[in-house]
């Protein structure tokens, strides 16, 4: 955006808007840039013209806690202009941004000599902000707490886990010994999968709880993934009675396949109780583009509610499901990001859910 439409500039008076301009400096900042560091001596006030900040406070050796953001429009740093006092927080560019920075000596003449409804304009967003801000970390600590006990609650979990599953394994195979026709070894290892698949779901579960996903990458392809997803979703998407078409051509990420798997899985249960109407559909392709692979996953529902879909990949969301915890979709996101790729969705009651999914293709 121009630096004279930018709102703190919008405050002031015409002459005093147009020395803020004179006095302002513009730089470009890359990606993960420090602009300062928690306990620095304030010297700028930064207005925001292009991209995001992000405002970090130290909470023990080499970890931060995020407090808040700021986007285009947005200024801060303001507090330390103002009292003179060290900076509170480390703030450090998310995305490549460009900023105006006005100098602390020059900036305090100029409000010296300015009218007091500009100083009330700016002490009004400065309040706003620190409520934003107070909001924001209540909401973190609330996550934290929550998490805290999904992690307790999975310990106990997985250790009640392991003696049935431990049964269903050895059950299974002394079957499959016994009567060792195709049918009955299909049904054997499909049973087995299951077992295994629970275990890993609450393993998974428990990283995400300490924000910690533990990848096994290896070259993985996608078409092969999907047909391992479709063998073991068969007669759960019979008895749902939906349609699952996959259109899959060789592909190949460097992937977790497990985790791939439990994305996908997450996706379509997600889209499965969600049709309320018979005739659900749902389709799987895998295509690649430049550097990167791609997976869509689109189906014909009813879509996701406006009123998500802006938090729709944050913790507890959730919508219209019974007993839905709200974390099968944060997690999708959080095995994608770890996979250094992206996640996407477009949504309308008209025409359903498409899911987008990149994911880096083996170099070669």
């Amino acid at each position: 955006m121009d630096l004279k439409y930018h709102q703190f500039i919008s405050f002031f008076e015409a002459e005093q808007a147009e020395q803020l301009c004179q006095i302002a400096i513009t730089e470009n900042f890359p990606n993960q840039k420090i602009l300062f560091e928690e306990g620095e001596k304030p010297d700028f006030l930064y207005l925001i013209l292009v991209g995001k900040v992000v405002f970090k406070k130290h909470i023990a050796h080499n970890q931060y806690q995020t407090l808040a953001q700021a986007l285009p429009n947005a200024y801060f740093g303001e507090l330390g202009i103002l009292d003179g006092q060290p900076r509170s927080a480390q703030a450090i560019v998310c995305e490549g941004s460009t900023l105006a920075k006005l100098e602390r000596q020059s900036l305090m003449e100029i409000l010296l000599n300015a009218k007091g409804s500009t100083v009330l304009k700016v002490f009004g967003y400065t309040t706003q902000r620190l409520r934003d801000s107070t909001d924001q970390y209540v909401k973190q600590l609330i996550y934290k707490e929550k998490m805290v006990l999904v992690g307790e609650m999975l310990n106990t979990v997985i250790h009640d886990f392991k003696s049935p599953l431990s049964g269903i394994n050895l059950s299974s195979s002394m079957v499959k010994e016994l009567h060792p026709d195709l049918e009955t070894v299909e049904w054997c290892e499909l049973i087995q999968a299951q077992a295994q698949r629970m275990s890993a779901m609450a393993e998974e579960l428990l990283e995400f709880s300490r924000g910690n996903t533990v990848l096994r990458k290896k070259p993985v392809n996608l078409a092969k993934v999907l047909e391992r997803f479709e063998k073991l979703n068969h007669i759960y998407l019979q008895e749902a009675q939906v349609e699952l078409v996959i259109k899959a051509v060789d592909v190949v990420v460097n992937a977790d396949e497990n985790k791939l798997l439990r994305v996908v899985q997450n996706l379509v249960s997600n889209a499965v109780e969600a049709f309320n109407h018979p005739g659900g559909r749902v389709e799987i392709t895998v295509g690649a583009n430049g550097r990167w692979g791609r997976i869509k996953i689109t189906d014909n529902g009813p879509g996701i509610p406006e009123e998500i879909q802006e938090q729709f990949f944050e913790p507890f969301v959730t919508h219209g499901k019974r007993g839905g915890t709200g974390l099968g979709t944060a997690i999708a996101k959080s095995i994608i990001d770890a996979h250094g790729g992206d996640i996407s969705f477009e949504s309308s009651c008209q025409k359903g859910t498409v899911f987008c999914i990149i994911l880096p293709l083996v170099s070669s």
